[in-house]
């Protein structure tokens, strides 16, 4: 499928409840206005927006000349017997629009639509039986009113030909997952083709015709869980002289059933966006929260750590939680904090380093692309901040542990500006190898420029600290690497209580 173009204002409302009146006014005008009257009083109980729909043929051109008059066809036979005259149809136009509903039509024939344009209808419908009838589809196009299409036993290639049809006319269209069966099975309505047209057609709203026994409530239900925001029913009025068909719901029935489509909007509740939680759902979740404690006293000023503090119930309102606590977060006292004492909010200062942490993270991966290094996926990321995170730009790198075994190999990403503090190692000896960039080496006080290609092996013992002022890219093949080995010849790193930050999953 082809790109889709900004959806534009729809003039079809949503949730929108067509009501299906087909021939159930029996050819009879005041039965159809019984109909009418009946089921606008019922919506005026929902908050829904109504429409009640009709269905037109040009019963003279629509059945063969040959078969005119025939009741052994059952269809010939129904809708000759269902036929009104144009006044008789435009009063039920007008007895719809009175009571404040859309009047919604039908056509299956060419000349229909011209009729339902020019008796002032708001909404106009393709019949699944009628989806892929192009003479028809054409003049559908080429009037102004918006349509919605029903889609029972279209192929998808068809589906997806009349959606571009449709889009290149600029159509204001809606499409409703429908079966055609009449009345349909609870095992064959297929609810699940709501999700697909939702996901194939993202760009239009999609709904729901049903045909299935009217004491059914619970297809509505789903269908608005699905996102459905169009739904049909045929309805009708029971009276003596006229019964009503398998899968028409009478007044009861469709009240029944409307309960049903507005119980779920209310369990179903916001669309769209993350829905804000009430006061009293705060509440529980914060009795049910571990709060954090002092471990020990701890001095105003002091950035707390992760051995500073243990997590436990009950929490006070407005205390730091284990839900607070995380490597993107820091917690320094602004007031001294007793031993045992809750970590409250409001005595602490806190600090959100995740936006730090990934842009740190995003600049590293663009240093590898364009270095064209391969990384594991599985790999962890280490970001070294000697003297804190505040003066990671200066000073710091990150690396990656390829392997660490009875050898190790490590990549080692220098972003542009930063150098590494000077150190040494006691027992591990290094070959550094450059891949991308330059890099300023200095051995033992002695500097030297490396480019990609160069290879230079450190000794154990030999100090080095290298920088980087374009940015670089350079693996450490080694003996094993020990936590223990590395000596900083600056005593302030030693005091930096928090120098790495790892992370597991970065690549993504």
């Amino acid at each position: 499928m082809s790109a889709h173009p900004t959806p534009q204002p729809s003039r079809i409302p949503e949730p929108l409840v067509i009501f299906e009146l087909a021939n159930n006014h029996m050819g009879d005008v005041e039965h159809g206005l019984r109909i009418i009257d009946t089921f606008a009083g019922i919506a005026r109980d929902y908050l829904f927006r109504f429409a009640i729909k009709l269905q037109f043929r040009e019963l003279d051109t629509f059945i063969h000349p040959d078969f005119q008059g025939r009741t052994d066809i059952k269809y010939i036979k129904r809708f000759s017997e269902t036929r009104l005259s144009r006044e008789e149809t435009r009063r039920l136009v007008a007895a719809i629009k009175g009571h404040g509903l859309s009047a919604m039509c039908t056509p299956f024939d060419e000349p229909s639509v011209e009729r339902i344009v020019a008796d002032g209808f708001d909404l106009l419908k393709i019949a699944s039986c009628s989806f892929t009838d192009w003479p028809l589809l054409e003049t559908i196009g080429a009037t102004d009113l918006p349509v919605i299409g029903s889609t029972a036993g279209i192929a998808l290639d068809d589906l997806d030909n009349v959606v571009a049809f449709m889009r290149n006319r600029q159509k204001d269209f809606a499409l409703m997952a429908c079966v055609a069966q009449y009345p349909t099975p609870a095992a064959d309505l297929q609810l699940n083709q709501i999700d697909l047209l939702r996901a194939r057609y993202p760009h239009l709203r999609i709904g729901y015709s049903t045909h299935e026994d009217p004491d059914e409530t619970l297809p509505v239900a789903m269908a608005v869980a699905k996102g459905a925001s169009l739904f049909e029913k045929h309805v009708g009025v029971p009276t003596e002289a006229y019964a009503l068909n398998a899968y028409s719901a009478s007044p009861a029935q469709a009240r029944a059933w409307l309960d049903a489509a507005a119980k779920a909007y209310a369990c179903a509740g916001v669309t769209g966006e993350r829905v804000e939680p009430s006061d009293g759902e705060l509440a529980a979740l914060r009795d049910l929260r571990r709060g954090a404690f002092a471990k020990r006293p701890i001095r105003a000023g002091e950035r707390l750590r992760d051995g500073d503090v243990f997590f436990a119930i009950p929490t006070q309102a407005g205390q730091v939680t284990a839900n607070d606590w995380s490597k993107y977060t820091h917690f320094t006292a602004t007031d001294a904090i007793p031993a045992g004492a809750p970590v409250m909010g409001d005595r602490t200062r806190r600090e959100e380093v995740r936006a730090r942490i990934l842009s740190i993270v995003e600049r590293v991966k663009a240093l590898i692309a364009e270095s064209r290094g391969v990384v594991p996926g599985e790999a962890e990321l280490e970001i070294s901040h000697h003297y804190g995170l505040d003066r990671f730009e200066s000073h710091g790198i990150t690396m990656v542990t390829v392997v660490n075994r009875g050898y190790c190999k490590k990549l080692i990403v220098v972003l542009p500006g930063q150098a590494h503090p000077e150190q040494y190692h006691r027992t591990k000896e290094e070959t550094f190898h450059v891949l991308h960039g330059d890099l300023s080496l200095t051995l033992d006080g002695v500097a030297q420029t490396c480019r990609p290609g160069s290879v230079v092996t450190i000794a154990p013992g030999v100090r080095h600290a290298f920088e980087s002022a374009t940015g670089a890219v350079f693996e450490e093949i080694s003996t094993t690497h020990a936590a223990d080995d590395s000596f900083y010849t600056d005593p302030a790193i030693a005091g930096t209580a928090e120098r790495k930050t790892f992370l597991r999953y970065w690549l993504g």
